[in-house]
């Protein structure tokens, strides 16, 4: 069973924090750890690892002398390294002179500018490599379909369906399946009808027999947060009508749903034999196109599928690393698309969301299950990583940035000049956050 299942769904305040803070102590440990083991590598020692502001609720110090804790406010966490006066890498040049000579070169501010720049990228990179690995983890254990064509599991549906498992399909409607990496155009060509002829080998013979349209209105996911999960639909749901039009296909309900442009919709829903109505509003989305740029749509939130699972084959560990590399490259392009096209107002601020949004749907995710909460924890991880390497000050990005003046000038900024810097770096930030909270308290 399911773990996650046992916790109710949607359970109020206290649920929806919970899976917030359990994702954000898993991106900010693996964050921070990143900085830590890096600039122990390099020769940096680290004086306090916390996990969390605060009162401290629990340290230990290791053999390295290195004091572990866990304090009372999970908002975050901090790597204070020596010669550090707080927890935003501050210098404290009387710590630093009263050193003595071997450690006084060691610090985060008098180490060597490689191993300095190393440890303040780590943070970030670690977020990277923590999402890749788990993208990959995810895809390795779905599995990818594999050739030829062979049902290893069947979703319930209210139509007429003599497919088994184990069929493999040869032919649907009279036409020959191809390659799985073509099958998707195929469906598209197939004629739009709730139950059509399909040809499968079963146990060495060839049979003709009736099956569902490969791809009908059927829900296999809910996106966090969206109109469809906040109006009660759940994985398995059978969409029979839209708007009194009957759906056949998937594509039959996303044109229907787009045409309202964010009117009422009135669904009639097939759950398990019992049929049932569901209004709901879909709601305006801006999403990437394979271009960079971005289409709006009106959306309900809800995924669907083939009625049947494909036989799966577990990828290898290259492919599946290649799979997690590619998917958080893809979460950075289109954040970055994203950031331009918001600035240039062609999308809408609402893209952008706070705290609250994100504990909304951390909450929302884990709802839904353990891989769906890991795989929210994979999306938000490279989300991190990526808002840390923005070059302002405070930020990793910003300290980057300060690095590579000293490598082109030969000394760091002045204190005064930091100072000035960090208070703009702060305010931006705290500006940011403001707009993204009165976003998540504004934005349907």
């Amino acid at each position: 069973m399911d773990l996650f299942s046992l916790i109710p769904s949607f359970g109020g305040a206290l649920y929806t924090i919970a899976a917030f803070v359990v994702a954000l102590m898993i991106i900010v440990a693996i964050h921070e750890f990143g900085h830590y083991i890096v600039g122990r590598w390099s020769g940096i020692p680290a004086e306090v690892f916390s996990i969390g502001f605060g009162p401290v609720l629990w340290s230990r110090v290791d053999r390295h002398g290195t004091r572990w804790q866990i304090a009372a406010l999970p908002l975050g966490g901090y790597v204070r390294f020596l010669g550090d006066s707080n927890a935003a890498s501050a210098p404290d040049p009387e710590a630093i002179e009263a050193l003595d000579p071997e450690l006084r070169g060691r610090t985060m501010h008098t180490a060597p500018l490689w191993a300095r720049a190393a440890t303040v990228a780590a943070g970030p990179v670690a977020n990277f490599i923590l999402s890749i690995a788990l993208f990959a983890a995810l895809i390795g254990i779905r599995g990818v379909a594999s050739d030829p064509l062979t049902i290893a599991e069947l979703r319930p549906v209210p139509y007429e369906n003599e497919l088994q498992v184990g069929d493999e399909i040869l032919a649907i409607a009279g036409r020959k399946t191809p390659k799985l990496e073509q099958f998707q155009g195929f469906i598209e060509s197939l004629p739009v009808a709730p139950v059509l002829d399909y040809e499968v080998r079963r146990d060495g013979q060839r049979l003709t027999v009736p099956g569902p349209y490969p791809y009908p209105p059927l829900v296999v996911g809910l996106t966090p947060g969206s109109a469809a999960m906040d109006a009660g639909m759940k994985p398995g749901d059978v969409i029979l009508s839209a708007e009194g039009q009957p759906v056949a296909a998937f594509s039959e309900l996303r044109e229907i749903v787009g045409a309202t442009q964010g009117r009422p919709i009135v669904l009639k829903v097939w759950r398990q034999g019992e049929v049932f109505d569901v209004t709901l509003v879909p709601r305006r989305m801006d999403l990437p196109l394979p271009d960079g740029g971005f289409e709006t749509r009106w959306l309900i939130g809800i995924t669907g599928g083939m009625v049947f699972e494909p036989r799966t084959a577990s990828p290898g560990v290259l492919e599946a690393l290649g799979y997690g590399a590619g998917q958080t490259w893809y979460i950075v392009r289109s954040s970055l698309s994203g950031l331009y096209h918001m600035i240039a107002g062609t999308i809408s601020k609402c893209n952008l969301r706070g705290p609250i949004g994100i504990a909304e749907t951390s909450a929302a995710a884990a709802s839904q299950g353990l891989m769906s909460f890991l795989w929210f924890v994979a999306v938000l991880s490279t989300a991190v990583g990526f808002l840390n390497l923005f070059p302002v000050p405070i930020l990793d990005g910003g300290h980057l940035v300060f690095h590579a003046w000293e490598a082109v000038t030969g000394k760091p900024p002045s204190d005064f000049a930091l100072r000035i810097l960090m208070a703009l770096g702060l305010a931006l930030i705290g500006t940011l956050m403001v707009f993204a909270v009165l976003n998540d308290i504004t934005c349907p």
